[in-house]
């Protein structure tokens, strides 16, 4: 499957989300891909960007992802940093830290959504308690500022 092709499936199955301040979902996409690009990520991490939130969100499963003409390190990138019901954040860390691939994936998605333009867009109880989830998650993966 050609990286357009990944994109073309990630922003359809994403069309109908918007983010937390109300904005198109495939905007968040595009931004953690190009993210992973910019930290030097080749197409297969790029791939795992367009669809980090996929099986997720609940909107391809796990038998598309095992079924998808993917690379193993894309999927198994994407299996990795997608959360399970009930998974403590340490455990979730140490899982992204044990795929090759995934923490880089994992860096540019806690960027974008970090980044203060989009935490300004909500209230402020809720960007104060994404900042701190977010801060949190980067300290267990070890990024410093630059990551």
């Amino acid at each position: 499957m050609s990286l357009a092709e990944v994109e073309a499936i990630a922003c359809a199955a994403h069309a109908a989300q918007k983010d937390k301040a109300g904005r198109p979902y495939t905007e968040h996409l595009r931004a953690v891909a190009e993210g992973v690009r910019a930290r030097g990520g080749g197409d297969e991490l790029v791939a795992a960007a367009w669809l980090h939130d996929s099986v997720e969100d609940g909107v391809l499963d796990e038998g598309w992802l095992e079924a998808a003409a993917l690379p193993q390190v894309t999927k198994d990138v994407v299996r990795a940093v997608t959360k399970r019901p009930g998974e403590e954040p340490k455990a979730y860390a140490r899982r992204i830290l044990a795929t090759p691939g995934a923490r880089l994936v994992k860096a540019a998605d806690l960027a974008h959504n970090a980044d203060p333009r989009r935490l300004a867009a909500l209230d402020a109880p809720t960007a104060e308690r994404l900042t701190r989830k977010y801060a949190a998650m980067r300290t267990y993966l070890g990024l410093g500022p630059d990551d």
